[in-house]
């Protein structure tokens, strides 16, 4: 039997545009790695009207309603009331969640407000999980041959779950307790298995040239091709009935792919660029230095995102006006005024000059326009030249971004890694 599931999102401050619903898509991966697919999700409001009929509605149409959201001390959380209403479950004072909430605020020598009391009601029949983080439990509410006559009796097993919205207080639940009570209770009988190639150097219309066909495989596959600064992601979805049969399907597809992007392919999954040229720098032994301008040290930061950058990476240096690039890294005032900073002679000679001050293997350049202003006609609003240098030769690169300035600072980190 397929089972799947409805994923609704609480709060106002979502709907608002306050903050970024990054849990839906947690959650929306993580059960689609065990089977179940995910067909809806839902951003509501704390509105006990709009909670109590989105639950109902969520429980006629799938297996799994699982909440995250409303479960906090505050009058405008209000989930769990909305969940008994909707569930026709009375909730009960549980003691050994109080004892708990009680022991947070007395290990961190804080005075408990009375409102968080409210968060040990537990609706009748639910199983709690309690917070090793913050104080709000997680809820697991079976339902068999129980559920109101607004939602149909005689339904087969189904089962809401509500969970804090705060991020990590809801990862550490999901991967320790819900998903071994969705697998020990629904047993999927698929799977879903996905992999992302990552691709940069090429435009998503060329990428889209090159794989069209591969694009619109249909039947158990599903395709997708998504953009993002100076990368391509092409993601391969799978479903079967064992992760054997899966992987050989998606190893076909991706075997298909990488004989026609070839080395525009760098990693696979979460993998990043960043994390790439690094484990390339370390299998060779080889190091690195860097001198931005333009990008302000998002390149260094990016590099040093890595565990284990300090074997490869000793300096990065932010020479940001004309002054530092010749008094830091000896590039001459005149080379500047001929060339001008933003050029690809003065791009290569900070690449080489601070691969030389550090005494490493190769050294990267980065000086361009980030705007929004300081553009002209000859050299507007992105363009960017990025110097690469080895001790058998310097080269240098040109660039023109479109983008606000943010985005322009990352393409050219992107570009840099790349190089």
């Amino acid at each position: 039997m397929k089972i799947s599931a409805h994923v609704i999102c609480i709060g106002n401050e979502i709907l608002l545009g306050h903050i970024n619903n990054t849990n839906a898509q947690y959650i929306s991966k993580n059960l689609s790695s065990i089977g179940i697919k995910v067909e809806r999700h839902l951003s509501i409001p704390d509105a006990p009207e709009v909670i109590i009929s989105s639950i109902k509605k969520s429980l006629r149409e799938t297996d799994i309603v699982l909440i995250s959201g409303g479960l906090g001390p505050t009058v405008d959380d209000m989930t769990l009331e909305s969940i008994s209403k909707a569930l026709e479950r009375r909730p009960f004072f549980n003691t050994r969640v109080a004892s708990h909430i009680k022991k947070h605020f007395k290990k961190r020598r804080l005075k408990m407000p009375k409102n968080n009391l409210r968060q040990a009601l537990v609706p009748e029949g639910a199983k709690y999980i309690l917070n090793s983080i913050g104080t709000a439990p997680g809820l697991i509410i079976p339902l068999k041959n129980e559920a109101p006559a607004t939602i149909g009796r005689g339904a087969v097993l189904k089962t809401v779950i509500a969970l804090p919205g705060v991020p990590f207080e809801l990862y550490s639940m999901f991967e320790k307790t819900v998903i071994p009570y969705i697998r020990k209770t629904f047993h999927p009988e698929e799977v879903i298995k996905s992999r992302i190639i990552k691709i940069t150097g090429l435009a998503e219309s060329k990428v889209n040239e090159k794989i069209e066909d591969i694009l619109k495989i249909a039947g158990n596959v599903q395709m997708g091709i998504y953009p993002h600064p100076e990368e391509i992601s092409v993601k391969i979805t799978v479903t079967e009935k064992n992760n054997k049969k899966a992987l050989s399907v998606i190893n076909g597809i991706e075997g298909k792919i990488r004989s026609r992007l070839k080395n525009h392919i760098f990693g696979y999954d979460d993998e990043t660029l960043e994390e790439i040229v690094g484990r390339g720098l370390m299998k060779t032994k080889k190091t690195l230095s860097i001198a931005e301008s333009c990008t302000g040290g998002l390149l260094a930061n990016r590099i040093t995102d890595v565990a284990g950058s300090s074997y490869y990476f000793p300096i990065g240096m932010v020479t940001y006006s004309n002054e530092s690039k010749n008094k830091i890294l000896h590039i001459p005032l005149d080379v500047m005024r001929k060339y001008g900073v933003v050029s690809g002679p003065v791009a290569g000679l900070m690449a080489k000059n601070v691969r030389l001050l550090s005494g490493t293997d190769i050294g990267i350049g980065i000086s361009g326009i980030a705007g929004p202003g300081g553009g002209t006609k000859k050299k507007p609003v992105g363009l960017v030249y990025i110097g690469l240098s080895t001790k058998k030769r310097t080269t240098s690169k040109e660039f023109r971004f479109l983008g606000q300035r943010n985005i322009i600072k990352y393409k050219a980190t992107q570009a840099a890694l790349d190089m």
